[in-house]
């Protein structure tokens, strides 16, 4: 016997994840973290019995609701599926996967669409933080198809505007939790930083690696890789976030002065993994880093002048360009607003099916 979840595969940004309804999972956090293993053949490093896609930026899961409280239409939860392990992360954000929570909540009746642009009111419930999606809607339904093109994704797409409100310190309770724009952390310059996602951002030359490797190189080179953890677990419990050992986050991104015509050059860890180009929240963190005077993001970066910014974070297989409002002086830098575009695309609308096996399955049947 099986059990059936209504569920929507869809790709949001760089990513692709498992939409569901908090209604029809379970109530509590240990039943649904089994269930979510299960739905994407979870521990299993092909996925091969799941939805899940062999990939951690394949491997993720939006839950969606009503808002519960004022100051939002809906409420989101992400949840980071690992692909060889049994473990379900709800600590980090995803703007990838947020991009496609406004298409999501619209088909689901959640929303009411308007003919033109719908704005959507989202709080992601891991951190607190608020974002405004603006969804083309023409003729009061979802326009998937478009004229734009983000790196990472093949062809184009409708755009999906995102504007996100009090991102800083929405995981680690404050934009430096050290106070600090540098910290030497296991014997290398760093910014520890959270504008919508924990990273460690230092410079590639530090690791002894320039920045431009091919992310295939990088994912081979396990001695950088050994390296890069030994930053990351010294890091974790002074970015307040304690053990870091079976958490995603912190990041890291390796920076490097640009060489396609952006402003600065990256290679992200997920953590452990060299990501195909940057996430949303990374590359909004990266790009605040390289706005703090005396940082190793700034003594590489080649920043715009002005106090409306748009910078453009090279990654593997592209740019990622982000809009930030830069206040305060050049000294001491205050960060007012970030905003991008995505893309979303729903893949596959039905029924995913997971083994009556145990337990949390019953219930569910029960119910």
């Amino acid at each position: 016997m099986q059990i059936g979840l209504p569920c929507m595969l869809i790709r949001g940004g760089t990513s692709k994840g498992a939409y569901f309804l908090a209604r029809d999972l379970p109530r509590d956090a240990i039943s649904r973290d089994r269930l979510l293993l299960a739905v994407m053949g979870s521990p299993d490093a092909r996925q091969v019995d799941g939805l899940g896609g062999a990939h951690p930026l394949t491997s993720k899961v939006a839950i969606v609701a009503p808002a519960a409280t004022p100051g939002a239409d809906i409420d989101f939860l992400f949840a980071q599926v690992g692909v060889d392990k049994p473990m379900v992360d709800t600590t980090p954000n995803c703007g990838n996967i947020l991009a496609g929570v406004g298409p999501f909540a619209i088909e689901r009746g959640l929303i009411a669409a308007r003919d033109g642009i719908t704005p959507v009111r989202v709080r992601t419930l891991n951190t607190g933080t608020i974002a405004v999606l603006k969804v083309c809607t023409p003729n009061c339904r979802v326009e998937y198809g478009g004229a734009t093109r983000i790196d990472g994704v093949p062809g184009t797409a409708a755009p999906i505007a995102i504007d996100f409100v009090d991102t800083a310190g929405s995981v680690c309770g404050s934009l430096l939790p050290t106070g600090r724009a540098v910290d030497r952390v296991a014997g290398v310059d760093c910014t520890l930083i959270d504008n919508g996602m924990p990273v460690i951002v230092l410079r590639a030359s530090d690791v002894g690696r320039t920045g431009y490797e091919p992310r295939d190189q990088l994912n081979a080179d396990l001695e950088l890789k050994a390296r890069l953890e030994q930053i990351r677990l010294a890091a974790g419990p002074i970015m307040n976030l304690g053990d870091v050992a079976a958490k995603v986050v912190p990041k890291i991104a390796l920076v490097a002065a640009p060489k396609n015509g952006g402003h600065v050059a990256t290679r992200s860890f997920i953590p452990h993994e060299c990501h195909a180009s940057i996430g949303v929240f990374a590359a909004v963190t990266v790009a605040t880093a390289c706005l703090l005077p005396d940082s190793p993001a700034a003594s590489v970066a080649q920043i715009p002048i002005g106090r409306s910014k748009v910078i453009s974070v090279e990654h593997p297989t592209g740019e990622f360009s982000v809009a930030v409002e830069v206040g305060g002086t050049a000294a001491a830098p205050t960060f007012e607003s970030a905003g991008l575009i995505r893309t979303a695309r729903v893949l596959f609308d039905g029924t995913a099916y997971v083994p009556f096996v145990d337990a949390t399955v019953r219930g569910i049947a029960a119910e």
